[in-house]
């Protein structure tokens, strides 16, 4: 298993597990995170403004990992503990083993039943 996918997946379950201590240190010091909410924010800000979310998230179901140089892009379900759903696409960027840069791309609720 790559350490960069292993990597990835860790960041998921830390998220799962609303464990920050298991977060902080695959995220370098020079961490950026961005999505449609967020535009190249910094560690620190991301800790204040998005790791709070971890209290709302159920799980992840990883759909696909795949890894391309120092980029891994992760396809996942989500799952909120209020039982909403919804599947989104991440890309990790990293050098010397560590996280150093998250692009989320928001996609579209799940519903469990389909006409």
């Amino acid at each position: 298993m790559s350490g960069q996918k292993d990597a990835a997946r860790r960041y998921f379950k830390a998220y799962e597990d609303k464990d920050r201590a298991a977060i902080e240190p695959l995220l370098a010091d020079s961490f950026t995170f961005s999505s449609p909410q967020d535009d190249r924010i910094s560690r620190n800000a991301y800790f204040r403004d998005c790791w709070p979310n971890s209290a709302a998230i159920n799980g992840f179901a990883l759909e696909r990992l795949i890894e391309n140089g120092s980029e891994v892009v992760v396809r996942y379900l989500l799952e909120m503990l209020d039982g909403r759903k919804m599947r989104n696409v991440e890309l990790f960027r990293f050098e010397a083993g560590q996280i150093v840069e998250v692009d989320v791309y928001f996609g579209r609720s799940v519903e469990e039943t389909r006409p």
